[in-house]
């Protein structure tokens, strides 16, 4: 028997749930996955609003979840490793130390203000941290992914993310 041919709307939902081809990549689609997520920190910083880049990283973990969860069920895949929506949505909060620690007010700077000096840098030590993580999934992390459908999938990234958080504000306050 044949498999099912897919409709727009699935070829649609697997398409962004794979990262919009990122998750294709034959080698290490986590980390190309990952690298486009900066794409969605760009987008998010274009306001240069805290609020608005608060928001995005809130409704980036629940397309995630949906966009992933559908996609397995169109994969017939658990955590397939071309999903990368969850890589590309929990960097955001990966990066989330800079974004603070950079705002005045509701005010933050744009992308390109992080791409000198000390702050690229940080952008580097985000990114590595964020897939130390995430691969080796730390202390409780790894049961996460137990978690039934797209929420198993989305939330040891978004943990793993959280363990980023200190040490880029470490390296803030010291460098």
């Amino acid at each position: 028997m044949s498999p099912r041919k897919r409709t727009a709307a699935e070829m649609v939902i697997v398409f962004a749930a794979e990262g919009f081809w990122a998750g294709k990549f034959p080698m290490a689609p986590g980390t190309v996955g990952t690298i486009a997520g900066f794409a969605w920190i760009y987008l998010l910083l274009v306001p240069e609003n805290i609020w608005f880049y608060l928001g995005g990283i809130f409704a980036g973990f629940f397309a995630a979840v949906w966009l992933g969860s559908r996609a397995e069920q169109i994969l017939q895949l658990k955590d397939p490793g071309s999903i990368v929506i969850d890589e590309i949505t929990a960097l955001p909060l990966a990066f989330l130390s800079p974004v603070l620690f950079h705002a005045h007010g509701s005010s933050t700077p744009s992308f390109p203000h992080y791409l000198h000096g000390k702050e690229l840098v940080l952008v580097f030590l985000t990114f590595a941290l964020f897939r130390l993580f995430d691969i080796t999934k730390p202390w409780f992390i790894h049961r996460a992914q137990n978690i039934p459908g797209g929420w198993g999938l989305v939330i040891d990234d978004f943990l793993a993310a959280t363990f980023v958080l200190p040490f880029a504000w470490i390296f803030l306050i010291i460098f």
